[in-house]
């Protein structure tokens, strides 16, 4: 039996497909809201394939509630870590720090008591390690580092958002369960585009520029398809690999090129103004204001702002070496996106 945390998200909907795509018999996925499963339903209809739908055994179940998942552990033997919560609002720390962290360790926890054979978590960028920002006492090799990779040091006196030390909080549960003889494999994807969840994550992005969108920066990150997530993950849980991290993604690529991008594909207006520092600066700061009077959900922050700013590379060596791997390219795959997110 396959469990699936995070099955009614982006990567574990995909990874569902992808496993009964693959024939797997017996696959269970975990719900908090019966209603959440029918985004994960017209996923699999989007693609025609609403028979394979049917093969999923759902089980309502939290992972910050211990009953409900000893009733979900039963008779599995493989685990996909997809479930987390996902905000860059301060005022969700309390939040992100219980689902992330205090959940990862009850998934843990229940893997080394059932002895589940091995467990893949996905993490992200967010959590991998820093470019060295001042370069005074380093080592030389730090110094003349430009790039990011799994090898990269985390260090805790830097700023990080609270989204970041949630995910690092988490990946140190699951090398706390290798420690303990779990085999496990940790990826950690871009930003991951995919169809199918246009109301949130990176989904938003194209209800956006649909709308007209008109700012970009010149900020750099990560990207991947969602295809390629999934289908990392699968082929490493089915390797031999095991007590390692990996990051996943396709491409490096800055914000203004992914927007442009998007809005030739879908038609729309090509964002055009540049938003310099200060105007971002100012727009974090409208936002908590707008916030306390308003009461209303913070949609900025500082860290957010300065993500836009990062010009960070991240290395896809490892994983293209370690599995012979060919990541599909973004372009391309955005319009496919595209193309379902018009249907």
């Amino acid at each position: 039996m396959i469990l699936v945390t995070g099955g009614t998200g982006l990567v574990g909907a995909h990874l569902l497909l992808h496993l009964l795509e693959n024939g797997a018999d017996r696959v269970r996925a975990l719900h908090r809201n019966p209603k959440n499963i029918n985004k994960t339903k017209l996923l699999f209809e989007l693609y025609e394939k609403g028979d394979l739908f049917l093969k999923i055994e759902w089980v309502p179940a939290d992972i910050l509630d211990i009953p409900s998942l000893e009733i979900a552990f039963q008779n599995v033997d493989y685990v996909y870590h997809c479930a987390a919560f996902i905000s860059f609002n301060p005022e969700d720390e309390e939040d992100l720090r219980k689902a992330n962290i205090e959940g990862t360790a009850n998934i843990i926890n229940f893997c080394i008591d059932k002895k589940i054979k091995k467990l893949c978590h996905v993490s992200s960028i967010a959590a991998l390690g820093d470019l060295v920002q001042n370069h005074s006492n380093q080592k030389d090799e730090q110094i003349n580092q430009n790039t990011i990779d799994e090898e990269t040091e985390w260090n805790p006196e830097y700023s990080h958002s609270d989204y970041a030390i949630s995910k690092y909080g988490a990946e140190m549960e699951v090398w706390r369960g290798f420690q303990e003889g779990l085999p496990i494999i940790i990826v950690n994807p871009g930003v991951v585009f995919g169809p199918g969840f246009y109301n949130q994550g990176s989904g938003v992005v194209f209800n956006s520029i649909k709308k007209g969108f008109p700012f970009y920066t010149n900020g750099t990150t990560g990207y991947v398809s969602v295809v390629d997530v999934v289908s990392i993950m699968y082929k490493l849980m089915n390797s031999n690999c095991s007590g390692e991290r990996f990051i996943v993604i396709s491409e490096n690529c800055t914000y203004k090129n992914i927007l442009s991008t998007i809005a030739k594909k879908l038609g729309a207006k090509i964002p055009n103004i540049k938003a310099k520092p200060w105007l971002l600066n100012l727009a974090w700061r409208l936002d908590w204001l707008a916030s306390k009077v308003l009461r209303t959900k913070r949609k900025l922050s500082k860290h957010s702002i300065q993500s836009l700013q990062n010009t960070d590379v991240y290395s896809n060596e490892k994983i293209i070496k370690q599995l012979n791997y060919s990541f599909q390219d973004i372009d391309s795959y955005l319009e496919e996106v595209v193309r379902y997110f018009k249907k």
